[in-house]
């Protein structure tokens, strides 16, 4: 097992596809979950991009689904940018850099870019998975622009992609707001460890409620859609003009926003989801 520093600051070439790694683990996923992607066409293995998603609440095993539709059907391995925190965690940082993911620092994504990857980033970071109750489906990127600076700054085109289905496979009952309220996330707040460890608070994982009263994840079928690039050629140069990185930046998110919309829609009128699973949901 390596340690966390080396873990978290190595940028590996890939000497297996992550997918063909887990393919018998990815295969349950896909009867567990039965994915649908849309307009996967518009990835192209032969024009690396830079991917930007919304992050579900727990978003882990759609991930996974994302990287795996993307490989077997477009032959695109995909390299996340992940947050620090998992390398923090034993056997579970292991876990993640098998996954393809790195470190998610400009200078990885830089490494990435230079040598032509598919990358994936997630603006929201770990505050869009560990989301409040009434958030399912926002946006919570902040005052985040580094993304969008990389990518002009080394040419690279940008392709929303948005999940839907995640955010029902748990209820969620208490979010960092009602943790902190408590006398624990008060002496947390008061020793600096909420600060230090946690953000602020925001960071406290939630509790949920998945399939009955277990945290498995019930079995909805997830939803994948891909956007049409958006170039960053014509910004050249003008990585640190402010107005340039906020024009680019709401460009992203009108795109991953409508595509939210538009696969929640298509979401509602899907008939093909199945008796059983429907009624599983329903525990």
């Amino acid at each position: 097992m390596q340690p966390a520093s080396a873990a978290a600051t190595r940028v590996p070439r890939l000497s297996v596809p992550p997918p063909e790694r887990f393919r018998v683990g990815n295969a349950v996923l896909r009867w567990y979950f039965a994915p649908e992607y849309l307009h996967l066409e518009r990835a192209d293995a032969a024009r690396p991009t830079l991917f930007v998603g919304n992050h579900s609440l727990y978003g882990v095993l759609d991930v996974l689904l994302f990287a795996d539709g993307l490989y077997r059907e477009r032959g695109i391995c995909l390299r996340s940018l992940a947050d620090r925190n998992h390398f923090r965690i034993p056997a579970w940082r292991d876990f993640v850099v098998l996954t393809g993911a790195v470190l998610g620092t400009r200078r990885n994504c830089a490494e990435l870019m230079r040598r032509g990857e598919h990358i994936l980033v997630f603006p929201g970071g770990a505050r869009e998975v560990f989301k409040h109750r009434g958030e399912a489906y926002r946006l919570i990127w902040k005052e985040r622009y580094g993304f969008v600076q990389l990518a002009i700054e080394h040419g690279y085109p940008i392709t929303p992609y948005a999940t839907v289905g995640a955010e029902e496979a748990f209820d969620l009952l208490l979010d960092s707001r009602h943790y902190m309220a408590t006398p624990l996330g008060r002496y947390l707040r008061r020793s600096g460890l909420a600060e230090r460890h946690l953000r602020g608070g925001e960071e406290f994982p939630p509790l949920v409620r998945g399939l009955g009263p277990t945290v498995i994840p019930r079995p909805e079928k997830l939803y994948f859609s891909i956007g049409r690039r958006i170039e960053t050629t014509a910004y050249r140069g003008r990585a640190r003009d402010p107005e340039v990185l906020r024009e680019v930046r709401e460009r992203v998110r009108r795109s991953l926003a409508g595509l939210i919309a538009g696969l929640r829609l298509h979401r509602a009128r899907d008939a093909r989801q199945g008796r059983l699973r429907r009624v599983l949901n329903r525990l």
